[in-house]
Parts: structure tokens; C-alpha cells; sequence
């Protein structure tokens, strides 16, 4: 295993790559298909040897259910309901983990506040939305927004612990995760955003990164 500096050096060159395939950018296709699975592995790579038991398991099998929507998404059309798939079975086995230590909706001020925020980007989609994906995408943004929701309330419930950090990171990646996807989301079905690739990709791996680092480093882990 990478040492954890080379991992995220190395995840945020990739980034870079990737990003820089849009049209606006260096016009390579294959950038793309070659580092945008690749940033996600090396971010698997930087959380495999953190955590332990079940969340670890749960955030690793998030991560690796992003990396098949990532792949998926390489085909924009043809591979966007599979990648929408993969995308909410990410985020039910991101849910899974963060209610391992802390009950489901333990606090409700962050599900009522991601449940108008999901309502809003649902107002503002479903006119573009075709009929056959509505069904589906209803059904993603509200596993979205209820994932996010969580990491907030363990956000929460960290605070004045030593896990606040992290339970920070944990919430902020929740919190990205929505923006990447409502930009998405805005981009596909309402209106065309300048340099959509560039914020996109950036909250969505900024928020993957951010959901990493909620597992605790293992040598921290195994201190007396």
C-alpha cells in the first residue's frame, strides 16, 4: 500500500487529468476513461487501511459502487441509469455505515433542512426530466439527501469529541456530495453550467476524499 501523501498526490494529479478532458480543456477523451476511474481507486486506496468492522466495510463498499458509476457515467447516454443505480446503492451503503453508532435521524433538524433542498432541486428539474427517469431519480435524490442528512447528524454527535474532525469531514462530504450532484443534475436536465466538468468533478471527489477521511487512521485505531 501507497503511503497516504502518494495516494492523495497522486488522486489529486489524476483529478486534474481528468478534468482537463472537457471540451474546454485539453479536448482528450481519453483522459477521462483513464483517470476519472483511476482518482476513485486511488481514493479507495487512501481509505482501505482506515477504520474497522462495519463502517469501514459499508464506506469501502460506497466507494467501490462510485467507481462502477463512475465507469458507467463514462458514457454519458447510454450509461446513465446504470451510473444512477450505482450511484444510490453508493449512497444506501454510505447511509449503512453512518448509522452503525448512531441511530438513523437522531437528530431531525438536518433531514428536515436536506428534504427542502431535495424538494428545490426536484422543483427545479422536473420539467427536463424525461418520464421514463423520474421515478428513479426521485428516488436518488431522496437517498441522496437522506445520506447527507446522516453524515450531518454524526457531524453532530462528534462535536466536543475527538472525532469532531472528522465527524467535520463527514459532514462536509455529505454537503459536496449534494452540490456535485445537483450541479449534475442542472447541467443534464436544465440548463448548460460553464465549466460544468470542473465543479462537478471537483465537489464530487472532494466529497468522496472528505467521506475517506471519516475513517480513523488505523494507528490511531490500535493507541492504548
Amino acid at each position: 500500500m501507497l503511503p497516504t501523501p502518494l495516494l492523495l498526490a497522486g488522486a489529486l494529479t489524476t483529478a486534474l487529468l481528468a478534468i482537463a478532458s472537457a471540451p474546454w480543456g485539453l479536448d482528450q477523451p481519453w483522459l477521462n476513461f483513464v483517470f476519472k476511474p483511476l482518482t476513485t481507486l486511488l481514493i479507495i486506496g487512501y481509505a482501505w487501511p482506515r477504520g474497522i468492522g462495519p463502517q469501514r466495510a459499508w464506506v469501502l463498499a460506497g466507494l467501490a459502487w462510485s467507481l462502477c458509476g463512475d465507469v458507467a457515467l463514462l458514457w454519458p447516454q447510454q450509461g446513465f441509469l446504470p451510473g444512477l443505480v450505482s450511484f444510490l446503492i453508493a449512497h444506501l451503503c454510505y447511509l449503512v455505515a453512518f448509522t452503525r453508532d448512531v441511530r438513523l435521524a437522531a437528530r431531525v433538524g438536518p433531514f428536515v433542512l436536506y428534504g427542502v433542498v431535495a424538494g428545490v432541486i426536484l422543483w427545479r428539474l422536473w420539467p427536463g426530466v424525461p418520464a421514463a427517469l423520474r421515478a428513479p431519480v426521485v428516488a436518488y435524490v431522496l437517498c441522496l439527501a437522506s445520506m447527507a442528512a446522516q453524515a450531518a447528524v454524526v457531524g453532530w454527535r462528534a462535536r466536543g469529541s475527538t472525532e469532531k474532525n472528522r465527524g467535520l469531514l463527514l459532514a462536509l462530504g455529505g454537503a459536496l456530495f449534494v452540490l456535485s450532484d445537483a450541479l449534475l443534475a442542472i447541467n443534464r436536465f436544465a440548463t448548460p453550467l460553464p465549466l460544468s466538468g470542473l465543479w462537478i468533478l471537483c465537489s464530487y471527489w472532494l466529497a468522496q476524499a472528505c467521506i475517506a477521511s471519516w475513517l480513523a487512521p488505523r494507528a490511531r485505531l490500535t493507541c492504548p
